[in-house]
This record gives structure tokens, C-alpha cells and sequence, in this order.
């Protein structure tokens, strides 16, 4: 009888893991600067991005680091310079035209995509904005820089900038404006260290677009000259302005000149009585707010 020999095989069942390590496992996204999107969504997108954590080896760390991690050595130490994208846009979060480097202590404005549109460098440690920042950078329609530590911007700065609307300095160290672009509609300039000498006869006579014009919480002595008359906000309140003449918002030859875009000047917080001085309101449709008596 033949005997029926009977093979057994052991088999060993690993089982497959889908895992990657943690850092892989964050899905990133990359963007082209070639759209003018809306902003409204892209600035809640980019903050949920900003705020949102990853695991790395049982230790929460912050999205920009996470991004410096995926680098292998040799890329990790290149400073960024104008050849590449990349080293900004990990230290900061681009989207769709957008750059936002906020609250990442940075102490010069970063290389930018050529692209860029819109540059959001909120607090930081800015001391210093030279000519070269901007130099190749000429479709920035809004750049703000509130809450950085500026003393000093070359001349010349802003002055390729033919497409920017809205440029905020808030909250630094100016002692002077610089020179600023012809299509501004917005300037924000409040809680500097700015006086009168510090700002040109001519500084806004020519920006025929400007319409909200912000100088609060200075050390100016008087409104500065020859606004424009496209202004429709301004904002003076909390300085140490004693003078106003009758040329200051109207026009002491023409009786029947009447300020027609303004419609709001604050002065409040100066040493100065309005009431002192009432031809020079007399072309504007509201009074000044501020003191009276």
C-alpha cells in the first residue's frame, strides 16, 4: 500500500502595515502664484493651516517646523535666497498669489515669490525695509507690516510698486514716511514715532486714489499738506497738532470750494480748540471730531 506522504508548510502571515511615519502622513499642499483669488477664504485656510499641529515622534510641532523637518540635511542649512521659492514658502504659508509670515520672528522682509500679491508680515522683528526687497516683486497690490520694529526705509523702497493699493506701517518706529506709490488707496501709518519735518510738503499730493489715510498716535505738530482730493478718511487723533489755517482742508481764495469725498476727520487727543479755528472747516460737510472748547 503506498503510503501517502503528506507535505505540511508553515506559513507566516505578516500583516501589512499602511502607516507612514507621521510626518508623512500630513497631507500637504502646494500652490501656484498664478491666481488673484479672493481673500476672505484663503486667509481662514491658511490661519487653520498656521494653527494646526502635527505628531512628530510623540511631540506636537508646529507646521513651518514640520516642513524644515522633511528636508534631508544637506537642504536644511541653505539660507533662503532669490533663486528659489522654497525656503520662504516653508517658512511662511503661500497660497494662490498670498504670503503670510506672521508671528515667526523674522528680522528682514523674506525672498518672495515673483508672484506675489498680497504680503502679510504682522508682528515680528522687522528693523529695516531696503529697495532690493521689492525690487523684482511688482504685482504687490497690499503689503502690511503692522507690529515689526522699522526704524529705517531706503528711498526708493515702494517706488516699482506701480500696482500697490494698500500699504500698512502700523504700530513701529518711523520717524519719516517714505516715499510712497501713486495708486495707494489705503496708508495706515498709526502708532509710530512720526513728526511733522518727518513728512514732504508734496508726500500725498499726487496719490489721487488715496482714500483712508491713517497718521494717529504720531508727534505730528500740524495735518500735513496738500491732501488730496480723493480722501474720504483721516485719521489725526492723539498727536500734538496746535495749528490748523484755513488752507489746511479748504481753500481760503474759493468760498464755494466744498470737500465733497470727505467724510471723516479725527483729531481728537491734540492741544488743540477747533473752535479757534472755524473757517478752516467751513468747505467740509461734517466737523472734525475733536475738542471745541
Amino acid at each position: 500500500m503506498k503510503t501517502l506522504q503528506t507535505t505540511f508548510f508553515l506559513f507566516a502571515f505578516v500583516p501589512l502595515v499602511n502607516s507612514a511615519p507621521p510626518i508623512q502622513q500630513e497631507s500637504l499642499q502646494f500652490y501656484d502664484y498664478d491666481t488673484d483669488d479672493t481673500l476672505g477664504s484663503l486667509i481662514q485656510q491658511d490661519y487653520e493651516m498656521q494653527s494646526k499641529d502635527i505628531r512628530k515622534d510623540g511631540r506636537n510641532v508646529s507646521l513651518d517646523t514640520s516642513l524644515i523637518l522633511q528636508g534631508d540635511d544637506s537642504e536644511r542649512n541653505v539660507p533662503p535666497t532669490k533663486d528659489t521659492n522654497l525656503p520662504t514658502c516653508l517658512l511662511c504659508v503661500c497660497l494662490s498669489g498670498s504670503v503670510y509670515c506672521e508671528e515667526i520672528d523674522i528680522e528682514a522682509v523674506p525672498p518672495l515669490p515673483k508672484e506675489t500679491a498680497y504680503l502679510y508680515a504682522r508682528f515680528n522683528k522687522i528693523k529695516r525695509i531696503a529697495v532690493s526687497d521689492f525690487a523684482d516683486i511688482t504685482t504687490l497690490r497690499r503689503i502690511d507690516f503692522s507690529g515689526n520694529r522699522i526704524e529705517e526705509i531706503e528711498d526708493g523702497a515702494f517706488s516699482k510698486l506701480l500696482l500697490l493699493e494698500e500699504l500698512s506701517l502700523a504700530e513701529n518706529r518711523l520717524l519719516k514716511l517714505p516715499v510712497l506709490p501713486p495708486k495707494l488707496t489705503t496708508f495706515n501709518a498709526n502708532q509710530n514715532r512720526i513728526k511733522s519735518r518727518g513728512i514732504k510738503a508734496n508726500a500725498f499730493k499726487k496719490l489721487t486714489n488715496l482714500a483712508y489715510l491713517y497718521l494717529g498716535h504720531n508727534a505730528l505738530e500740524s495735518v500735513p499738506l496738500n491732501l488730496p482730493e480723493s480722501l474720504r478718511i483721516l485719521h489725526l487723533q492723539y498727536n500734538n497738532i496746535t495749528t490748523i489755517t484755513d488752507d489746511t482742508f479748504c481753500k481760503s481764495n474759493n468760498t464755494r470750494y466744498v470737500r465733497t469725498q470727505m467724510d471723516e476727520i479725527r483729531m481728537e487727543g491734540n492741544p488743540i480748540v477747533l473752535a479757534k479755528h472755524v473757517n478752516a472747516f467751513s468747505c467740509l460737510r461734517t466737523l472734525p471730531v475733536g475738542t471745541y472748547y
